[in-house]
């Protein structure tokens, strides 16, 4: 059911996003906010009034989409090193799990959902979630967070930046993606697939 929270120009863009995969094409017609340092975390509203958003900004509005098609609105942490972390909007469909993601990098974006569990999900970024020294950079991930317990401060169409949502992911515990020990293993990643996640990058 839409929300009331949205005006009637807003529900009538969201009626049109009736699947994850049309959120996700939605999210990759936008342009890539390039404000330095991450200057802005705009809300869903802003986002559909600036057509712009960075990686915590998309995730935001993905899960305001996928909350209108009575999914609960879940955001997850992917936590690095030598790199940004990534947020996506997750959503479970017969019991598997999927994801919408805004990124400047291909390989971050959507999951279909078919992982059984979060781990499964979570690895699927592994090989893709790199920095320009060709380091494999994913260490680790959160719990779901429901952004439900943000209702209060209006996180979907809030005209200020809606900071409270992405400082409370760096305070929660993230389970580590392998041991301490495994990372010297890592091979960099080649040319290739490094070229391949390059494709449509914003500079």
């Amino acid at each position: 059911m839409l929300s009331d929270a949205f005006s009637a120009a807003e529900r009538a863009v969201f009626r049109r996003l009736r699947t994850p995969e049309k959120i996700q094409s939605f999210l990759d017609g936008l342009a890539y906010n390039k404000e330095p340092g991450g200057a802005t975390c705009r809300s869903p509203r802003r986002v559909l009034r600036d057509r712009t958003a960075h990686c915590m900004e998309g995730a935001l509005f993905g899960a305001a989409a996928l909350r209108q098609l009575g999914h609960p609105p879940l955001l997850l942490d992917l936590e690095a090193v030598r790199d940004d972390d990534h947020v996506l909007a997750i959503f479970r469909v017969r019991g598997h799990w999927g994801a919408v993601a805004k990124s400047k990098y291909s390989g971050l974006r959507y999951r279909e959902p078919v992982y059984r569990t979060l781990r499964e999900l979570v690895m699927s970024y592994l090989e893709h979630y790199y920095n320009l020294k060709r380091e494999k950079t994913l260490r680790g991930y959160s719990r779901p967070v429901n952004l439900t317990r943000f209702d209060s401060i209006g996180w979907m169409t809030a005209e200020e930046d809606v900071w409270a949502v992405p400082e409370y992911l760096c305070t929660i515990a993230h389970t580590p993606v392998f041991s301490k020990g495994l990372v010297p293993r890592q091979r960099r990643v080649d040319d290739r697939l490094f070229a391949a996640g390059l494709v449509g990058r914003v500079r």
